[in-house]
C-alpha cells in the first residue's frame, strides 16, 4: 500500500503539527526531502515489540493504536498517535529495542524516515538536537499530567478529559446541529476504558450518565459531544 507522496491533507497534517511547524524551513525540508510514504489498513502492525529500532515515524492520516501485551496475553491500548505527532525516536537514540507494538487504527498513513537518514540530519542540524529535546520534555510533562489524574482525579473527570481531547484531535463538526461535535476515532468501549485505566462496566455506567444529561449522545458509529462546556464544568468541579 505503499505510495510516493503525502496528499494535500496529509502534508497539511505534517506540516501543521505542533512540534514540527516550530522548525526551521531548511530542517523541515531536509527531514521531508528522505522521508517516504506508507499506508496501511485498519489492524496492520507498523512496528511490533522487540524489534530494533529503524525508522522514525509520523503519523499523517488516521491513527496508530500504542499498545502492550498483559501477561495472559491480552492486549492493552496505551494511547493513540494523531496525525502531525511524531514517534520512535526513543529506541533510536537509546539504541535498545522498541518497547510497545504500534498497530493502524483505521485506514492510516504514516511519514518515516530511515534511521540512518535520521542521525545525518541530526550531524547537519544542530537545532533538530533542541528540538528533540523540547519534544522529550513535552512527552514527560504529559506522562506525569497523566499519573497525575489517574491518582487524584475521578473516573468521571478522567474521561471528560479524554473526550475533550478526543474532541481536539479528531473532532467533526455535524452537520444537523452546529453546537454538536463528532469523535471521527471509532473506539470501542473497552478501548476507551483501557486509556483511562478503568473497567469497560464502570466507564459505560459514567457515558450513559453524560447521555441523560444530554452532554453526550451515544450513538452505533461512536460518540456525539453535545455541550463541551459541561465536560469542562465536570473537570473544573474536581480539580
Amino acid at each position: 500500500m505503499d505510495e510516493p507522496i503525502l496528499t494535500i491533507e496529509e502534508r497539511s497534517a505534517i506540516n501543521g503539527g505542533r512540534w514540527f511547524s516550530t522548525l526551521s524551513p531548511s530542517l523541515r525540508h531536509d527531514i521531508l526531502r528522505c522521508a517516504y510514504v506508507k499506508r496501511y489498513r485498519d489492524g496492520d502492525l507498523i512496528a511490533a515489540r522487540g524489534e530494533p529500532p529503524e525508522e522514525w515515524i509520523a503519523c499523517a492520516k488516521g491513527a496508530v493504536r500504542v499498545s502492550s501485551t498483559s501477561i495472559s496475553g491480552k492486549q492493552i491500548t496505551l494511547t493513540y498517535v494523531e496525525p502531525g505527532i511524531w514517534f520512535g525516536d526513543v529506541s533510536i537514540f537509546d539504541g535498545d529495542r522498541r518497547t510497545h507494538d504500534a498497530y493502524a487504527h483505521g485506514d492510516s498513513t504514516v511519514l518515516c524516515v530511515a534511521k540512518a537518514d535520521f542521525k545525518k540530519i541530526l550531524a547537519t542540524h544542530v537545532e533538530l538536537y533542541e528540538a528533540m529535546l523540547r519534544l522529550h520534555a513535552r512527552r514527560i510533562r504529559q506522562l506525569y499530567g497523566l499519573v497525575e489524574d489517574l491518582n487524584t482525579l475521578p473516573l468521571r473527570a478522567r474521561l471528560a478529559k479524554q473526550l475533550l481531547h478526543l474532541v481536539r484531535s479528531y473532532g467533526v463538526p455535524s452537520l444537523s446541529d452546529g453546537s454538536e461535535v463528532r469523535i471521527g476515532l471509532q473506539l470501542a468501549q473497552e478501548e476507551l476504558a483501557q486509556l483511562l485505566g478503568a473497567s469497560r462496566q464502570r466507564v459505560n455506567q459514567e457515558l450513559k450518565a453524560m447521555e441523560r444529561e444530554d452532554t453526550i449522545r451515544i450513538e452505533p458509529g461512536g460518540l456525539v459531544i453535545r455541550d463541551r462546556a459541561a465536560l469542562m464544568r465536570v473537570i473544573e468541579s474536581d480539580i
